[in-house]
């Protein structure tokens, strides 16, 4: 087993433009900590939802451990926030903006973490820049060795 886990959504950074950023529990299931544990989760293709004042992530892919119980491997699951952060964030979730999962990581304590973005969908020039800023910092870098 790996002892950190650090699990990102790669394309998030360039797809969404992030303004806010939480970290938040997630309710999971004894096989599900230990499958994230073995580094078998995916975040690429999942977004966070309100349902009820409460806030859930749908589409996180955790899969199957082999030597225990199954589970539900795309089944939405709570994340656990102070009521103060979930109000915060559902009066800022307006037209536009969404609320994606950025990185899934296990914390100081061995606790299984997910940080959470409020973010804007780039548009395609936005991306365009992303591209070119991306590109003169690594000749930038390459020029400095």
């Amino acid at each position: 087993m790996k002892t950190s886990i650090n699990i990102i959504n790669k394309k998030a950074k360039f797809e969404y433009e992030f303004l806010q950023c939480e970290i938040a529990g997630i309710s999971l299931k004894g096989s599900e900590v230990k499958s994230i544990r073995c580094g078998k989760a995916s975040i690429s293709e999942s977004y966070c939802y309100f349902n009820n004042n409460e806030l859930f992530v749908k589409g996180m892919n955790i899969s199957d451990y082999g030597y225990g119980s199954s589970h539900d491997t795309t089944r939405d699951r709570k994340l656990l926030l102070k009521r103060k952060e979930l109000n915060n964030l559902e009066n800022q979730l307006t037209n536009g903006l969404t609320i994606i999962p950025y990185r899934l990581f296990l914390n100081d304590k061995g606790l299984i973490k997910l940080e959470i973005a409020l973010a804007r969908g780039k548009k395609l020039y936005d991306k365009r820049d992303s591209i070119k800023s991306r590109d003169i910092d690594r000749d930038m870098k390459r020029d400095l060795k």
